[in-house]
């Protein structure tokens, strides 16, 4: 997809350049509206300074090579375009896929909605991961996945040991087990449908 006439049509110049963006407003004007706006412009009140050195970036081109898009990839709405390098490592699929679009799309960065969502869509995709290994051969295990068998067949225990998942062990079992336990129920649920069915016909 190619973003040139975007950029073209950009009344700034626009992210991802070398250039730099300007600011929205002057420094007088923020200054005014937000107290200690600025403190550290004065090169003398910079801890870095004189190491500090303004130089241009010695970039060779005006706006990097774009990488191709494959599909879609999810986008904050801060940014008008997509960035030009992003990762193709974990395509967005299932439900969880879904809570993430709904994230990038409805929510702003600067809301906690936005990461609150995408943090239950991690949840979502662990539960659909587990869900999708009943259908291989070898299922997820999690007595072995877990550590349990380990701590057992080795001796050691997880207490007295200042570990810090003391604090949720709790909640592992849930966490854990409570897709097994959705996977039999629903299972069950299935095989009864199928066998009414039989019954009457």
């Amino acid at each position: 997809m190619d973003h040139t006439e975007d950029l073209g049509r950009s009344e700034h110049p626009p992210v991802y350049t070398r250039r730099k963006p300007p600011l929205p407003e002057t420094p007088e004007q923020l200054r005014a509206r937000i107290p200690g706006w600025g403190a550290d412009l004065d090169p003398a009140d910079r801890p870095s300074y004189p190491r500090e050195v303004a130089a241009e970036t010695g970039a060779r081109w005006d706006l990097p090579e774009r990488q191709p898009e494959h599909g879609e990839r999810e986008r904050s709405i801060e940014h008008g375009m997509l960035t030009p390098v992003f990762g193709t490592a974990q395509p967005l699929h299932g439900l969880s896929g879904a809570v993430r679009r709904y994230a990038y799309r409805r929510h702003s960065e600067g809301k906690a909605a936005h990461w609150l969502l995408l943090l239950a869509a991690d949840r979502v995709d662990v539960a659909e991961n587990v869900v999708r290994s009943f259908a291989t051969l070898r299922p997820d295990n999690p007595v072995t996945e877990t550590g349990i068998r380990a701590e057992v067949s080795h001796g050691r225990s997880r207490f007295g040991a200042g570990r810090s998942d003391i604090r949720h062990q709790a909640v592992d079992p849930v966490v854990n087990g409570a897709p097994w336990v959705a996977g039999a129920l629903g299972a069950a649920w299935v095989v009864r449908r199928l066998a009414r069915a039989a019954a009457r016909g």
